[in-house]
């Protein structure tokens, strides 16, 4: 099973270890993953395998939505099958 995360905001410092670091907490691995920063404004989308997540994928979800409203940004964790059926044509 995987996960698909999105984070969006202002750059600062720390953003990439503190998204991780949940991640990590939750036994959650990053397979792959692309950032940019346009100017000032950070986007980094993040495949996940959540196969041997040790928590519900809602509360992953929570924690790093938490984890990023401390930062002032906007993440969010959406299940491959969900993010599939809503890309599909």
């Amino acid at each position: 099973m995987r996960a698909v995360i999105t984070v969006t905001g202002r750059d600062t410092v720390g953003i990439l270890a503190k998204i991780t670091a949940e991640c990590a907490a939750a036994n959650v691995n990053i397979t792959d993953m692309s950032q940019t920063v346009m100017q000032d404004l950070f986007v980094m989308t993040m495949l996940a395998d959540i196969s041997k997540c040790n928590t519900e994928l809602t509360k992953l979800s929570d924690k790093l939505t938490a984890c990023g409203r401390e930062m002032a940004m906007e993440v969010h964790v959406m299940h491959e099958d969900i993010f599939n059926s809503m890309h599909r044509i």
